[in-house]
């Protein structure tokens, strides 16, 4: 037990470089293999299905991100607290916020799930599919949304896994449920033959693999924190507390759900324009595949954000300014560092890699691949940006400064880049909607920079 609560407490001591590449370097290699996983289904659709499959998925993609959002509300806000907590040595509360995740994410789950599943077609409508790509979104998000309760669980103890001090299961969880979700791609859509739905069944199985070896971990009693009686009861604020700070990421995830609605109907609109009869269905499948590779990136930098969020929150808890400025300056200059990495490669090999997800062996292809590769280009122009962007809005939020981190949130997703996506257009045709993507991503830099400077000598003024 000695060594359990002495995990933890590490955050407060240890040379500060070191802990946050051990802390990041486990996430950041758990968040590349959960975009993996987003990135398997639809390597083996592309290949096994088809085109109009992929724009399919492609409409899918809000009602997957605003289950996100629900997801990461809980997730991050418990995550959040739970470090804080720790720093403080308030060991009774962190025990409580396990069990009021456990109980949130079952509760919030189950009202999402029947919820879309009540209005699955008209909001698949809404979100960008036609008469061609319906039955795919369809039978996709239908298995997905009834393994709601699994992803919820998967994701939001994962979370409390790794601020708890396991850093590293919380990685091997993440490897584990990646290299189940191929074997049963290969199996399910490859083998067997089951299309679509194969790939929504892999995903959901393999999580549940993940959320079982979670839940082994936490049942250790010799555990600081696990699973007991007593914890599940909710408990009002602590509840509110996950909800605050969890607001921002919910609204980041619900901002980028509406912002991928805007942009399939754009997509649609001006892709019909410019290609003719199903140009739209093809545009909107070339978004979502530029779409998963760039995510790819920012999910590295999310690693980062995970590995800074304890040792901020830890050091902020325990008012050790000094190790929480240099924990910030480190993991923004690893964001940057990993962004200009997807700009460079997103600029010179564009078509390399949309090739991965577009065979170019019939027309429907070829002309996801030509938009894809132009709409690539246009897409990273300022991704170098966007790591400072996204490591700094997290840090707000490691602090528990959550209305600030929703804003930073808000101005990139929402402030800026919607008024783009309805401007743009009209006089750049489709090359305006892809071109509003890196417009909101400069002027949301220089906003989150500004504030990031203010607080900084709001703190220094206050400890002089």
């Amino acid at each position: 037990m000695e060594q359990n609560v002495k995990t933890p407490t590490e955050l407060g001591t240890q040379n500060v470089g070191l802990l946050l590449a051990k802390y990041a370097l486990p996430a950041i290699i758990a968040m590349t293999a959960s975009s993996l996983l987003n990135n398997i289904d639809m390597f083996f659709i592309s290949r096994f299905v088809g085109p109009e499959a992929i724009s399919g998925l492609g409409a899918a993609m809000p009602f997957m991100m605003l289950g996100a959002a629900f997801g990461a509300m809980v997730g991050v806000g418990a995550s959040s607290i739970m470090s804080i907590r720790l720093g403080q040595r308030d060991f009774k509360t962190a025990q409580q916020v396990l069990g009021n995740t456990v109980t949130l994410n079952i509760i919030l789950s189950l009202i999402v799930t029947l919820a879309f599943i009540a209005f699955l077609n008209p909001m698949l409508y809404f979100f960008g599919a036609s008469d061609n790509t319906l039955t795919y979104a369809r039978s996709y998000m239908l298995i997905i949304l009834i393994g709601g309760i699994i992803t919820h669980s998967y994701l939001g103890l994962n979370a409390i896994i790794r601020s708890a001090g396991h850093p590293i299961f919380s990685m091997l969880c993440t490897i584990v449920t990646v290299l189940s979700n191929a074997l049963l791609d290969w199996l399910f859509v490859w083998v067997w033959k089951w299309g679509i739905d194969g790939a929504a069944w892999a995903t959901v199985l393999s999580q549940a693999v993940g959320l079982v070896m979670e839940l082994v971990i936490l049942s250790r009693k010799s555990e600081m924190i696990h699973l007991q009686r007593g914890i599940y009861r909710i408990n009002p604020k602590i509840v509110k507390q996950i909800l605050l700070i969890g607001l921002s990421p919910f609204f980041m995830n619900a901002c980028a759900c509406l912002v991928v609605i805007i942009i399939n109907h754009s997509m649609r609109k001006y892709g019909d324009m410019e290609y003719g009869e199903q140009g739209g269905d093809f545009a909107i499948g070339a978004y979502s595949i530029v779409n998963r590779v760039v995510f790819f990136f920012l999910m590295v930098v999310m690693g980062i954000n995970q590995g800074m969020q304890p040792i901020v929150g830890y050091n902020w808890g325990a008012h050790q300014n000094d190790r929480v400025w240099r924990t910030l300056r480190y993991a923004i200059i690893g964001g940057v560092l990993v962004t200009t990495t997807g700009w460079l490669i997103g600029e010179c090999c564009p078509e390399f890699l949309t090739r991965i997800f577009s065979d170019g062996n019939n027309e429907g292809s070829l002309r996801i691949l030509e938009i894809s590769t132009n709409g690539f280009r246009i897409d990273v122009m300022v991704l170098p940006l966007v790591g400072a962007q996204m490591v700094t809005t997290n840090f707000f939020q490691s602090i528990g400064h959550a209305g600030k981190s929703i804003f930073l949130s808000l101005t990139r997703q929402l402030l800026f880049l919607i008024p783009g996506l309805l401007i743009l257009p009209q006089y750049l045709g489709l090359d305006g909607v892809w071109g509003a993507l890196p417009l909101s991503d400069a002027v949301s830099f220089i906003v989150t920079v500004t504030m990031l400077w203010l607080l900084v000598r709001k703190v220094k003024k206050s400890q002089s």
